[in-house]
């Protein structure tokens, strides 16, 4: 007897909306691999919906207050609160996740960030107005930039949605937000919280693939196009945007350098990096999967992170003891499986390796050593539970690998020496450095990379400005 599922649906100027052409597409709970909802497959007639929309509410959000808009977060944080169950369960049901560490890990930042940009609303300020030339006095307004289409990711769709919104919508802009097709089901939930909150149009939720992304960075409406996503993603919404020259945010790739020398404490190095190695099944573009170690601590260290992996356990969401559920989708088991099958002769699995289950898509605890620079799986971004390490003998030895990655998104350094942590915070090429820690975030500083991890910053006061412009008026002080 089948199981009928559930209908996800858009959420388009104030109200939910099949796809025009009633096209759906199957939506799939990883840690069981069965479908559990459908989704609308989004065309051209709904983005045009949406984005009319968008367009429509923008001239009188624009014109509210610093002060109500940052009412209306604040209001939508305290929603968040109240509905943090339905979240979480919606969560877990996108992504497989294990629910204890969706309701500790994922609720409190995600309030906490909405908070964060309501009180970023009211502290938009410019330069002090001056004279720069006789006769005349220049002010700078900062506003926003007016639609913005924002596509977030599968490995933290709920988060991901809020960072993508909350800065958005604080600094007066309108919104259409496209989740990815395999987790809907948490952004549409996320409309539903909020839709009694803000005025119709100014958030607005299109389901959909890869071509209905498209279509919204194509879009003649949006002033502004944001993706958090693969380089690959990223590039083809440069490339899209740039036919029309829109702005582009984009927060892509990842693959990290975790640089442990040898005056590290061993045991809580391993600890915390195979934490922030595996956890979210290593799906995070921060993830602590590429670990440089000097050469003399090198065979200790991999023996205790090889120890720590037999450890760690994947399972399913209501088990309290596991720290990461499965892989997104059947495609992403496929590639991170691919990795550990091409490995090159010299390279030696310490751990996992393999899929655990028949049911699912969950991946063992993997631990890779006696790799080269040159090696895919260290030049290429795995997304999965898999740690690669590496045997460096200096300090210029381990600044040029952790460096010889075309990624540019997170970083750490281990190490006792603070003048050497010092030194290795300034010429690792990253946006971000963590000394003898790796992964936390707050909402006060900004999360973003160079090179092919994007561009544009999110969280922070400077991710809330990628979201304004700037416009300089000069009056003339004569009668």
């Amino acid at each position: 007897m089948s199981t009928e599922l559930r209908r996800l649906r858009n959420y388009i100027d104030g109200e939910f909306r099949d796809a025009a052409d009633g096209r759906t597409t199957e939506v799939v709970n990883p840690a069981t691999g069965e479908a559990y909802a459908t989704a609308p497959l989004s065309g051209q007639a709904d983005v045009d919906a949406a984005m009319a929309a968008a367009a429509a509410a923008f001239p009188a959000w624009r014109d509210t207050t610093p002060a109500e808009r940052q009412k209306a977060l604040l209001k939508i944080a305290d929603a968040f609160e109240e509905r943090a169950e339905d979240l979480i369960a919606a969560e877990v049901e996108n992504t497989g996740k294990p629910t204890g560490l969706t309701r500790s890990e994922e609720i409190p930042p995600m309030v906490d960030q909405i908070r964060f940009f309501a009180g970023a609303a009211r502290l938009l300020e410019g330069r002090s107005a001056g004279e720069y030339m006789e006769g005349m006095t220049s002010i700078i307004r900062r506003e926003p930039v007016g639609v913005c289409a924002q596509v977030a990711p599968w490995n933290y769709p709920m988060m991901m949605a809020v960072w993508k919104f909350a800065p958005a919508i604080a600094a007066g802009n309108t919104v259409v937000l496209k989740p990815s097709d395999t987790t809907p089901a948490s952004t549409v939930l996320i409309a539903d919280i909020i839709g009694s909150i803000l005025p119709k149009g100014v958030f607005n939720v299109v389901c959909g693939d890869r071509d209905t992304g498209r279509l919204m960075v194509e879009h003649s409406v949006p002033a502004m196009a944001s993706i958090t996503g693969s380089v690959r993603a990223g590039m083809s919404v440069a490339e899209s945007a740039s036919k029309d020259v829109k702005r582009v945010h984009l927060e892509l790739g990842g693959k990290a350098p975790v640089v442990v020398f040898e005056d590290t404490d061993i045991a809580k190095a391993v600890e915390d990096i195979s934490v922030a190695g595996f956890f979210n099944a290593g799906q995070d573009c921060t993830a602590a999967t590429r670990v440089l170690v000097q050469e003399s601590i090198h065979d200790e260290f991999v023996a205790a992170l090889a120890k720590a992996a037999s450890e760690t356990k994947t399972g399913q969401p209501d088990d309290e003891d596991v720290l990461y559920g499965p892989l997104n989708n059947p495609n992403q088991l496929k590639q991170v499986s691919g990795f550990i099958d091409r490995l090159p002769a010299h390279a030696k699995v310490q751990a996992g390796g393999h899929q655990v289950g028949d049911k699912g898509y969950f991946y063992a605890p993997t631990v890779v050593s006696g790799l080269k620079q040159d090696d895919e799986i260290i030049q290429n971004e795995v997304f999965g539970p898999v740690i690669t390490v590496q045997s460096f003998t200096d300090e210029d030895q381990a600044v040029e690998w952790a460096n010889g990655v075309e990624y540019a998104l997170a970083s750490s350094v281990w190490t006792k020496d603070h003048a050497r942590a010092m030194r290795m915070s300034k010429k690792l090429d990253f946006g971000c450095v963590w000394i003898n820690t790796h992964i936390p975030l707050v909402a006060e500083m900004p999360h973003g990379g160079f090179k092919k991890s994007g561009y544009g910053k999110d969280l922070s006061a400077y991710g809330f400005e990628d979201y304004t412009r700037i416009k300089h008026v000069m009056t003339s002080l004569g009668e």
